[in-house]
């Protein structure tokens, strides 16, 4: 009898039907030669201190460093584990081999693999290797089972991590609620949990020390268009007046008009730190919801595998996809078929295979999130957003590049002794939307990307947005009006979700290039699939809330990062170094032994600097009460500046009125400067109660 373990109920159930184990027992299912059970998530775990010496029981700083001679598992403590697990146990120990049916990634194999030492079991092993659940892919996978050795190395690397994080948590939470914690605050530490609270603080506190300092921007309105000097920000008033002095009354002069014709490539596909973003941004959803969500839409098979890193599919993946276009081109929700207009072009011909999509170096064990080609049916209204995201990234790979022209306009004003000002205004016009046109109505929007730092500095305009000017010709000239507007430095903004998943994939710098932050993902702090159970866990620690999509600090959280010392607690390079450590472990370039050993030294070298501290630091405790009456902190408001100068009186920016003008001061924040239109790049809600985005850019 061979025995097959799955890592849900429900995923067991498919293997079981294709493979005619139809005949239902407690806690499995059996028929034509297979057994077919499954564990619950993690059925085991490292074993506890208190598990390996009575000393190691009771929490005292004495018994620091804790690094037992051999790491041990035991059963999760819950009856409906040990039920299931005696089941298993039983199971195994009679068959004549088996086949781990777990998720096929690193945290999957670890779970069985442990499952299957704590029951003995001493028959082959045999590993079940698919990215998605259709019954194409089950019945593929069971005709190409692996041989379990061949996965040795992505064990040892879950097993390296589970160690490491032991060693580090154990001791470190210990070492710090003892030292620290009043003996009533249990201060959580962790190996990646810690950088990450780190990122936050760090942010925060550069927030709330932030220095608003005024600059003056020199423009003109030209033929009802805003040109913008060239010089860029004036640092004084009068460095600007004297500018503004020099052009005033003068005509203004057009020197040059430059078009250039380009392209824009679609988007990479979706891994799952990219798609957590996106959904963030888009829906507000939370890092662990998404995954939740897409961990459902693969369990249905309408998606692939979701725990992945990468954003490339293999060779062998492109003769599938005109099956999986087909799929989507037959969806339909609420009686609409959403992607049929976009696939219909491309149906019957040869699609594109582009090296930013199809490269099987840059995959490992999974390749990027589409959708399988299995028509959904029932989805809630979450999981049919999550769905779209995927299908509309995975169709525009195989459309045409977008195609747009850019419009520079140069011009100048000769000013007193013949001294020049130069003025430049840019302009944008979609030619061919290609691949953009699947974006549909859902494109998003430049102002949801308060956390994107480019606009948050400079107030450009969306890549994508269209800004057409009017058609200009060298040499012409005219009247003009000149302003010259204060502005204030802002500060950085607030991570949110989505910000943060970024800042933990970079090992937190910011990295707005995709290839090079596709780069530095080896470094980055955590695993995708873990990403999201850290931020949950800061929250439970009450460590940080959310104030709308804004992450805050609490003062527990702030306490506890100012009172580390330790750079290798809190350090996000530094424990991007051991996640690199980890992916080299798994790809057999480093030793499993020498990281552990490295762990061990570093914890007593982290147990001997805190036990040696003669302070008297003490962190605060919050109850849940407590985190309620804790106030959002505010970024300090820029001063609100004078009014500008301009051509007319009684034209000024800093104007409060009941209907400001295009370029005015919000009179509700002092900061944010109305823009015209319906989509805004200032405070656009100026009277709903501000809502501060970018600075306007004139």
């Amino acid at each position: 009898m061979i025995v097959c373990i799955a890592e849900k109920p429900s995923v067991a159930r498919d293997i079981a039907r294709i493979l005619g184990a139809n005949s239902s027992h407690d806690g499995y299912m059996e028929g034509n030669g297979y057994q077919v059970t499954w564990t619950f998530g993690h059925l085991c775990t490292l074993k506890e201190p208190g598990d390996y010496t009575q000393a190691w029981k009771p929490w005292a700083l004495t018994q620091l460093p804790m690094v037992p001679q051999r790491f041990g598992i035991k059963l999760i403590p819950d009856r409906g584990i040990e039920k299931q697990f005696s089941i298993i146990e039983k199971l195994m120990q009679a068959a004549d081999g088996i086949v781990n049916c777990g998720d096929a990634g690193q945290e999957g194999e670890l779970i069985q693999r442990w499952v299957m030492q704590k029951a003995q079991a001493t028959c082959p092993v045999k590993r079940l290797w698919i990215s998605s659940m259709t019954d194409e892919a089950i019945r593929e996978g069971f005709a190409n089972l692996k041989d379990q050795t061949d996965y040795q190395p992505l064990y040892l690397a879950g097993l390296s991590r589970a160690i490491g994080d032991w060693l580090l948590g154990m001791n470190a939470t210990r070492l710090y609620t003892l030292k620290y914690g009043q003996n009533r605050q249990v201060l959580s530490i962790g190996r990646v949990q810690t950088p990450t609270l780190a990122l936050i603080v760090n942010r925060q506190k550069e927030i709330e020390n932030f220095k608003p300092e005024p600059y003056w921007v020199l423009a003109t309105v030209y033929r009802d268009t805003i040109f913008t000097a060239t010089k860029g920000k004036f640092t004084s008033k009068e460095e600007g007046e004297k500018a503004f002095a020099t052009i005033e009354g003068k005509p203004f002069t057009v020197t040059k008009v430059e078009k250039k014709e380009g392209k824009e490539q679609p988007p990479q596909l979706y891994d799952l730190t990219s798609l957590q973003v996106d959904c963030n941004r888009k829906f507000g959803y939370s890092a662990e919801m998404t995954l939740n969500l897409i961990q459902a839409l693969y369990e249905k098979k309408y998606t692939t595998y979701p725990r992945v890193d990468t954003q490339y599919l293999s060779d062998d993946i492109y003769p599938k996809c005109p099956q999986t276009l087909n799929g989507l081109y037959q969806t339909k929700f609420a009686g609409v078929a959403p992607y049929a207009e976009f696939i219909k072009p491309i149906g019957g011909k040869a699609l594109k295979k582009s090296k930013r999509v199809f490269d099987t170096s840059k995959v490992t064990d999974h390749h990027a999130i589409i959708p399988t080609g299995v028509v959904p049916q029932n989805l809630s209204d979450a999981e049919q957003k999550v769905f779209d995201l995927i299908a509309r990234r995975f169709i525009g790979v195989f459309l045409p590049d977008c195609k747009f022209s850019t419009t520079t306009v140069l011009g100048e004003v000769n000013g007193n002794d013949e001294e020049s000002v130069e003025f430049k205004v840019t302009g944008k016009e979609i030619l061919d939307p290609g691949w953009r046109m699947v974006q549909g109505k859902d494109k998003q929007k430049a102002d949801d990307d308060n956390d994107d730092k480019k606009q948050q500095e400079t107030g450009e305009l969306d890549a994508g947005i269209e800004r057409t000017l009017p058609t200009f010709v060298k040499g012409e000239s005219g009247d003009h009006k000149p302003t010259l507007t204060e502005k204030w430095t802002t500060p950085p903004p607030y991570y949110n979700e989505a910000s943060l998943l970024r800042a933990m994939e970079t090992a937190g710098k910011f990295v707005e290039d995709e290839t090079l932050r596709a780069a530095m993902k080896e470094n980055g702090i955590g695993r995708p699939s873990s990403r999201a159970g850290i931020i949950e866990t800061l929250f439970k620690r009450h460590y940080i809330k959310r104030d709308r999509k804004r992450l805050i600090a609490t003062p527990t959280g702030i306490e506890l990062i100012d009172l580390i010392h330790e750079e290798l607690l809190k350090s996000c390079e530094l424990t991007g170094i051991w996640e690199k450590k980890l992916r080299d472990i798994e790809h057999q370039t480093y030793d499993a032994q020498q990281f552990i050993e490295e762990l061990k030294a570093q914890v007593a070298e982290i147990v001997q600097e805190v036990m040696s501290d003669t302070s008297n630091r003490r962190v605060t405790v919050l109850s849940d009460a407590d985190l309620k009456k804790v106030k959002s902190p505010k970024a300090e408001a820029a001063p609100k500046p004078k009014a500008s100068r301009k051509k007319k009186k009684e034209e000024t920016t800093a104007a409060a009125t009941d209907e400001p003008k295009e370029g005015d001061i919000c009179p509700l924040c002092g900061q944010g400067h109305i823009i015209k239109g319906k989509t805004a790049y200032g405070c656009s809600r100026w009277k709903e109660g501000c809502t501060y985005r970018v600075p306007f850019k004139q």
